[in-house]
This record gives C-alpha cells, structure tokens and sequence, in this order.
C-alpha cells in the first residue's frame, strides 16, 4: 500500500484499515532498521512490536508535516535507543559497553546469518559513540538522505554528515586494527 493511500485512509477516518495497511507496507522496513539497532532477533521483534503498538495508538494524530516512513522511523529509533537504555541499565552497563555485548552474542543467534566479516563490522559500529552509531546505520544500511535522517533525529544536516564522516573512518580503523 502506497503512503498516499494511507494517509487517505486516515483523513476518511479508517485508522483501523490505514494501520493495516500501514503494518502490511512497513514492518520488515521497521523491523530491520530495530534489528540493526538492537542486534538480537528476540528483542527486535519485541521492539518492533512495542513501535507498532505506539504507532496504532498515535497514528490519528500523524499530521503530515513528514514523510510517514520519516514518522514510523523516528518512533521505532527511539524505541529501540529507549530498550538499549534500559537493558543497559538492567545490565550496569553503558550503551556502548551493551552493544559490544550484544555483538559478542550475535555467533549464539540462530537468526543471524553473517560471517566473520559481519561480526568483526558489527563489533566496529558498536565501538561508536550513540550517535555516529545512529548515523551510521541509517545512512549506511538504510542509505536515507542526510536531509531524512536530520529530521529523524532533530540534527543538521552538516553536523551529521561530519558524523557520519567520522564513524566510516572510525570504522575503518577498527577494523584494520583488528584484522
């Protein structure tokens, strides 16, 4: 289902209907934007569930003031930074520090399908400070335009590609450090 019919279903007051719709469209985007965020394929799910949930109870308020995936977006990054805080709490750990764990359990997950190679990335992004990590994955993985990602997390556009900039370099050092 396309945004426009969405959105046109929430303005003939079918919110029922337009969050199917929306479900049907968006889930597997969502999904791996979370997963990517969170590492493990439980707590993915249990995130992305958590977004939708939210998303069903606030989707007659979505005002059109951003592209609807820039909305669905922002709402599952922040739900996926608020479980990493409080597993990371739960854990005395800091953000980093639990998804350098996170990563270390990835060789356990049945779900993940990477090599060595995938690991030894995931180890470098989790190395990064919360934001560059953050910048990092959209632009990288979801390979959203700076203009996107600035309204998804409230940045300039600038100020994110200088992160954006600084983690690939970060990254690359990592990794040929630990190579």
């Amino acid at each position: 289902m396309k945004d426009e019919e969405i959105l046109a279903l929430l303005r003939d007051d079918k919110q029922e209907e337009a969050f199917r719709g929306l479900v049907k469209t968006y889930h597997q985007l969502i999904y791996w934007q979370v997963r990517r965020i969170v590492l493990s394929h439980e707590d993915a799910d249990d995130v992305t569930q958590n977004v939708f949930m939210k998303v069903y109870k606030s989707i007659g308020q979505y005002k059109a003031d951003a592209k609807l995936s820039t909305w669905l977006y922002r709402i599952s990054y922040n739900e996926a930074l608020n479980f990493i805080k409080k597993a990371a709490k739960e854990k005395h750990l800091s953000g980093s520090d639990y998804a350098v764990q996170a990563v270390e359990n990835l060789a356990a997950d049945t779900y993940f399908t990477g090599d060595e190679i995938d690991r030894k990335l995931q180890l470098a992004i989790a190395t990064l400070p919360d934001k560059q990590r953050q910048v990092f994955l959209m632009r990288y993985y979801d390979d959203l335009p700076y203009e996107q990602i600035s309204t998804i997390l409230g940045t300039s556009v600038g100020g994110l590609k200088a992160s954006y900039h600084h983690a690939a370099k970060k990254i690359e050092e990592y990794i040929l450090i630990y190579d």
